[in-house]
């Protein structure tokens, strides 16, 4: 179906509609406040500064991390900002938030209305998630997942975006980071 907004018009799906209430459901000015700093941390910029500063760290830091894996990171990083905007141009869908009505219960509007599908921030996450995972101390290395997963998960709770926004964004972040993987692994 032809949009103005995009080649193809992507409807949720009724699981889709189903988080989305009950997300709307629970909301309150204080929680969706929070939700929205955290959820700042998976943003593009955000992202970036992260990949940025271990790339820094492995070539200037003595017993930093380990440069081929930041080479990953920073690579991921670079081409994940890329592809969520390639999508919105093909795909348009509506974001959950604009059918909300009033009271909105501290539900804010997220970006543009019809840039839904895939979630950048997921987009992001899925691409630097596995080099994350990778890069840290053995500790901390079975948090990284969940806690990835989780700070996507935000772009729900706000109604940002659909969980099968977020899914596929995630999927297509981790695709980025496999195919760096491998691009940068037959290079060296």
């Amino acid at each position: 179906m032809m949009n103005s907004h995009g080649a193809f018009k992507l409807r949720p799906t009724r699981l889709d509609l189903a988080i989305a209430e009950c997300c709307e459901l629970h909301a309150n000015p204080r929680s969706q406040r929070l939700i929205r700093m955290v959820t700042f941390l998976a943003d593009q910029k955000a992202v970036l500064a992260i990949a940025g500063t271990v790339w820094v760290a492995s070539r200037f830091v003595g017993g930093g991390p380990d440069q081929r894996e930041a080479d990953r990171l920073l690579c991921s990083a670079l081409v994940a900002g890329a592809l969520p905007h390639l999508f919105k141009a093909i795909v348009a869908r509506e974001r959950p938030d604009r059918s909300v009505k009033e009271p909105r219960h501290g539900v804010g509007k997220s970006g543009k209305a019809w840039d839904s599908f895939p979630s950048g921030h997921a987009v992001h996450l899925g691409a630097i998630a596995a080099p994350l995972a990778r890069l840290a101390p053995p500790a901390v290395r079975p948090l990284v997942w969940p806690v990835v997963l989780s700070l996507a998960a935000t772009r729900v709770l706000v109604l940002a975006h659909y969980a099968t926004d977020v899914l596929a964004g995630f999927a297509l972040g981790t695709a980025v980071e496999y195919a760096v993987r491998v691009l940068i692994g037959r290079q060296r």
